[in-house]
């Protein structure tokens, strides 16, 4: 056994988009072990039920993250929704499941391009961002936000988004496809990348179902498992695949992602497609009076919103369950027995979101 040492690794750190510290226990250059610290960016957001009214709610749950803020937004009026039997148009059903695949498809391209960074690759780093603003265009032309969109409401949707301006981005994902085929195509085959990816942080099926583990990060495994399979929003009327690798290292996490970006593009042209016409949002009259909870597949995976009211405008509860949470023990099992320079890649392959996980 050679000398132990203990190395703090992060809050912060240049490969860490967001604080999280891991002591790490080194024996020379190997890790055998990893204590996660969170906390740094606690700010109490499930408190402000006390202060902001269910409408009002609404904004507070698409600030628990940027990256993930539509799914947030969503998942929130989900539950409420449910609570006070409000059924959602066709349309919103449909513009809401557009929304939500363009902003799972800018987030795993800035996971891409973050990963590209950790490793030195910074042509692919800029690549992939550059990639990333035209679909951040779209969502600007929808919602008037490039992070935070605030176009969500119990009920519906606050305002429309013309036919035309939907067409017009069917163009716009026919650009994107073709850039992301070079991007992909090195991120999958390049000597250099799969040296760092392949064989590293290997999960099996087994491991990821005990752990708990959910998303890319669990279907990496071969798990096959995705909740917009249950039929929420428009996806019961879409045709897309479950995408799944059984490797369960970061190369494997990387296909899932990569291949998810080009699914997302399938999902958005079928519902342009298939969009009807009809109003954007329903009478929203009392108060909620009741519990639920809702499932819905963010980027990093399974997300839970569980909404308690008692028929006033203040809920009395809201609670929400994010997918790196749900990852963070699986992080710590893949770090065991790595080698320190494979750290910052193991992180990121979990898609950490420590503001989701934080609130």
């Amino acid at each position: 056994m050679g000398v132990r040492s203990v190395v703090p690794f992060g809050p912060q750190h240049p490969v860490l988009p967001e604080p999280v510290h891991l002591d790490l226990v080194l024996e020379d250059e190997k890790v055998v072990d990893a204590i996660p610290s969170i906390g740094f960016i606690h700010r109490g957001l499930e408190k402000l039920v006390d202060k902001k009214d269910f409408q009002e709610m609404v904004y507070v749950a698409e600030r628990i993250c940027g990256i993930c803020s539509f799914g947030h937004g969503f998942g929130y009026c989900d539950a409420v929704e449910h609570i006070m039997n409000i059924e959602t148009s066709e349309r919103t059903q449909y513009l809401r499941t557009i929304l939500f695949e363009l902003s799972r498809m800018h987030s795993h391209i800035l996971w891409l391009g973050l990963l590209a960074d950790a490793f030195g690759f910074e042509s692919l780093f800029m690549d992939s961002w550059r990639v990333r603003e035209k679909i951040l265009d779209m969502l600007e032309c929808a919602t008037g936000g490039r992070v935070i969109f605030s176009i969500l409401k119990v009920g519906g949707l606050r305002r429309d988004i013309p036919n035309d301006m939907l067409k017009s981005f069917l163009k716009t994902l026919e650009d994107v496809e073709k850039d992301l085929e070079v991007i992909i195509r090195t991120f999958l085959n390049d000597y250099a990348v799969k040296s760092r990816l392949c064989g590293v942080g290997v999960l099996s099926s087994e491991e990821v179902e005990e752990l708990g583990c959910c998303g890319p990060f669990l279907r990496a495994s071969g798990v096959r498992r995705d909740s917009r399979k249950l039929g929420y929003a428009a996806y019961d009327d879409i045709d897309f695949e479950i995408i799944t690798h059984t490797d369960g290292d970061t190369y494997a996490r990387t296909y899932v992602r990569a291949m998810e970006i080009l699914q997302s593009a399938k999902i958005i042209r079928q519902a342009i497609e298939m969009l009807p016409d009809g109003p954007i949002e329903m009478p929203v009259k009392g108060f909620p009076d009741g519990e639920y909870m809702t499932r819905i597949e963010q980027p990093r995976g399974e997300a839970c919103y569980y909404i308690k009211a008692n028929g006033k405008k203040f809920l009395q509860r809201m609670r929400v369950r994010t997918p790196t949470f749900a990852n963070i023990p699986a992080l710590t099992r893949t770090l065991r027995g790595c080698e320190l320079a494979d750290v910052p890649i193991l992180i990121l392959a979990i898609d950490p979101c420590i503001s989701c996980t934080e609130r």
